[in-house]
């Protein structure tokens, strides 16, 4: 099932570039979505459509995205996906984005805060000719003081170092890319490219690396912006342990411990 909520206040024409979309899965997100919308309301480029894609959720997440819409400064369209997991989500935004028109798109998640430049930056990541633009990612400042949220770039760092080593991400096997730190709550791409990858994979988490690793066969035009900044909540790496969190994106499969850690 799908509905549309749609406002515009005053919106201007669409660049040559062509018109951009922001994807957001949620699930579950009430308390959290209202500061999600409100960081992208707040962004310097506004000249966007937002998708949001429900996954299901019970606890009101839907209604908190309609009532913004009322007052959004772009177009709202909440989109209602019954298969469960993070890929068939974002895949559904995506090819939804696409199919009305969207030539760009971004993502980021129901429990992210994107920078007020964060549109600004993917836009230009893209218009200056990448396929894929990976931004930075770092702690919410409401989940972590300076120490956590240090730690928290500690463990980036580890993550990306250990993708560029990692045997299975080397520049073979019809890698057009070296491997780059991709996160999936920080990310822009052309239509054109997503479409020609095959699209995210459509399952639960984790899928950032399997939906790089198609892109990386398909294009060597990506790159990484320090200006394309989203804060992105931990509440996992709380709830798992580093071990376990480690071994999650690992692709080792939560074993005992829930997908999903709220």
């Amino acid at each position: 099932m799908t509905s549309t909520v749609e406002q515009s206040r005053g919106g201007s024409a669409p660049t040559v570039d062509g018109p951009l979309w922001v994807v957001v899965p949620a699930y579950q997100e009430r308390s959290r979505i209202g500061a999600t919308l409100a960081a992208l309301a707040a962004q310097t480029d506004r000249d966007f459509t937002l998708v949001v894609v429900d996954n299901g959720s019970t606890d009101g997440t839907a209604a908190v995205v309609e009532d913004f819409a009322t007052r959004a400064p772009f177009p709202v369209r909440l989109l209602h996906e019954p298969q469960k997991g993070v890929g068939a989500a974002v895949d559904t935004g995506f090819r939804y984005a696409i199919a009305h028109g969207a030539r760009l798109l971004a993502r980021t998640d129901a429990d992210c805060l994107p920078h007020p430049g964060w549109v600004a930056a993917a836009r230009a990541g893209l218009v200056g000719g990448a396929g894929l633009v990976c931004g930075a990612i770092r702690a919410r400042r409401d989940e972590h003081g300076p120490l956590g949220r240090a730690g928290f770039r500690v463990l980036v760092f580890l993550a990306a170092s250990f993708g560029r080593l990692r045997p299975a991400h080397r520049r073979t096997g019809g890698y057009l890319a070296p491997y780059r730190m991709h996160a999936g709550n920080n990310m822009a791409v052309t239509a054109e490219l997503y479409q020609a990858c095959g699209g995210m994979p459509r399952r639960p988490s984790p899928t950032d690396r399997t939906f790089l690793n198609r892109v990386r066969r398909t294009t060597p035009a990506i790159i990484h912006r320090r200006d394309m900044v989203v804060e992105n909540s931990t509440r996992r790496l709380r709830a798992y342990g580093i071990r376990r969190t480690a071994a999650w994106y690992l692709d080792q499969g939560s074993g005992p411990l829930t997908e999903d850690p709220r």
